[in-house]
């Protein structure tokens, strides 16, 4: 790896099976972000600079990706959700975090979701990027519109051929979604999106056993949890483009079955909403940093669009 976060210190730390790449700035109340696909830490760089001016910010490769350890898949629990949530726990924890803020974007949104399921006692604030719920995610996609996300049923495939097919023109197929999802070609630098690619071309088969999870054990865990009734306890703000009128679901409403203190914002970046519009997620972060439990009598609910302001935020 050649670039990095700007005044971050790096290491590598063990946590259970593995060794993670993370970096570590700043001073203060601890917060955790987590990358999403087909990106790693450095997504959160402009986020990362920023909280760190009176956070502790530690930014970590998820298992699989980037420059931490890519376990061969042994079972169906190498890269659950699960797994990895109980990575960034043992992580907060080795380097001295008992309770942490945690914000995950994409496939590390869906480890957030996990880690804030698994361990409410350990997350104290929940931020989760463009992502839906496993299970529901699942449920709304179907007919044409599928078509959009057609390689989280590519990466579902069993062990071969899915590895096979990426192996065969990766740079293509990664830079396919970077091109894709994104709105702004200069939110991505050459340099960065170098090491994307690069990363990714080198983790083909544990990026496809992470998606390949997704379908299969991580439903599991979500339906075990709707059939408890478990909730994210925690103040939880949620950030989307507008996929639902595409998609016809009610996002806000999929999320509102998770967390009761809920704040859900569509944002009009892109899907890199980091790195496209690091200064209003920034803000987000900041407004979900401040919120208290919601009060008896208030939901905390809100599905509004609107700035800081936002009575929720309160």
């Amino acid at each position: 790896m050649t670039t990095k976060i700007p005044e971050f210190g790096y290491q590598r730390v063990a946590v259970g099976d593995v060794h993670l790449n993370v970096a570590v700035g700043g001073t203060g109340s601890p917060v955790v972000l987590l990358h999403g696909f087909p990106q790693t830490h450095l997504m959160w760089r402009h986020v990362a600079t920023d909280l760190a001016g009176d956070h502790t910010v530690i930014v970590p490769d998820l298992r699989g990706y980037g420059d931490s350890d890519k376990p061969a898949e042994q079972d169906r629990d190498t890269y659950s959700k699960r797994t990895m949530a109980q990575d960034v726990v043992d992580l907060a924890r080795a380097l001295g975090h008992e309770k942490f803020a945690l914000a995950g974007h994409d496939r590390g949104a869906l480890v957030a979701v996990r880690a804030g399921l698994d361990h409410p006692d350990r997350v104290t604030h929940l931020a989760i990027l463009d992502v839906l719920p496993t299970l529901d995610m699942w449920d709304v996609l179907h007919g044409a519109n599928a078509a959009v996300a057609f390689h989280l049923y590519l990466m579902a495939q069993p062990p071969g051929l899915p590895e096979r097919m990426i192996e065969g023109a990766a740079d293509e197929f990664f830079a396919f979604f970077l091109d894709a999802w994104g709105t702004s070609q200069e939110a991505i630098p050459p340099a960065v999106r170098a090491e994307y690619l690069r990363a990714s071309r080198e983790a083909v088969p544990s990026i496809v056993a992470d998606y390949r999870a997704s379908a299969g054990i991580d439903i599991e865990h979500d339906e075990a949890d709707r059939a408890a009734g478990r909730r994210l306890p925690m103040p939880v703000t949620v950030l989307q483009q507008d996929w639902g009128a595409a998609l016809g679901y009610d996002a806000a409403g999929l999320w509102s079955a998770w967390a009761g203190d809920l704040v859900h914002r569509t944002v009009t970046a892109g899907h890199f909403m980091a790195e496209q519009a690091p200064d209003e997620i920034v803000g987000h972060l900041r407004a979900l940093l401040a919120r208290r439990q919601a009060p008896t009598g208030r939901s905390g609910t809100c599905a509004c669009a609107t700035g800081p302001s936002c009575p929720a935020d309160r």
